[in-house]
């Protein structure tokens, strides 16, 4: 499954380097094995401390700005990762992401975040959900950062391309079963199109809340009276 995320993954025009950041437990030996089999930079670093992880391998690959992407998103979208980094830096904001609110289906999360600013959250962060939910402690400071977000419409937020449950894995081996046979290089147009064509399916794996294994954190003093940027992408 990473194996076919990196495939779309490296289509992006907007990305210098790609690099899978895990953890250096033996268990994920196996994920270091698979980057030196497809040629894909792997950086290893705390299990529990990803936001520790995460600015540790951009201090090692020398990072201006990070692109954040989750390894059970099969289906990321080349495209999508281009609109919001374009988005990032036209706006010249701090963090930009496709997800505050989410409008495209879950499983196509993109965030972008400058260095500077990932370096200070690992700095100060103290929570655990803080370090484990690399950019929480950023976008729970929507009065200290300055941010973007990116939506598309119509609005497919409720549609799940991710994998966290058996039901989900279900879902997207069908389409890949369906669509990568005949074109190595699907979009996420034909995914749709493909699930609009089979309705049924999207009741596989309905019901499933979106990020439900981040823990809600309550903003800051102020928080609410930050503006967040959202523009409408093609």
């Amino acid at each position: 499954m990473l194996s076919y995320q990196m495939d779309r993954i490296v289509r992006a025009k907007s990305l210098d380097e790609v690099v899978v950041a895990t953890s250096t437990e033996t268990g994920d030996d196996a994920i270091q094995n698979l980057c030196n089999t497809i040629g894909v930079e792997c950086f290893r670093g705390s299990l529990d401390d990803v936001l520790g992880r995460f600015d540790a391998c951009a201090a090692v690959y020398d990072a201006d700005v990070v692109v954040r992407l989750t390894g059970d998103c099969p289906l990321t979208e080349p495209a999508v990762i281009d609109t919001v980094v374009r988005t990032h830096f036209r706006n010249q904001a701090d963090y930009t992401s496709n997800v505050h609110p989410p409008t495209w289906p879950d499983g196509l999360d993109v965030e972008v975040v400058n260095r500077n600013v990932l370096s200070h959250a690992a700095a100060n962060a103290r929570l655990s959900s803080e370090r484990e939910h690399v950019t929480s402690y950023i976008t729970s400071r929507k009065n200290v950062f300055s941010m973007s977000n990116v939506e598309t419409s119509p609005d497919r937020s409720d549609l799940r391309l991710t994998v966290d449950e058996p039901r989900d894995f279900d879902l997207v081996t069908r389409v890949f079963e369906a669509l990568l046979p005949a074109n190595p290089e699907f979009t996420l147009e034909d995914v749709l199109a493909l699930l609009d064509s089979n309705p049924e399916w999207m009741g596989i794996n309905a019901g499933i809340a979106r990020n439900e294994g981040a823990q809600p954190l309550q903003d800051g003093p102020g928080n609410h009276q930050a503006e967040q940027r959202s523009e409408d992408a093609p």
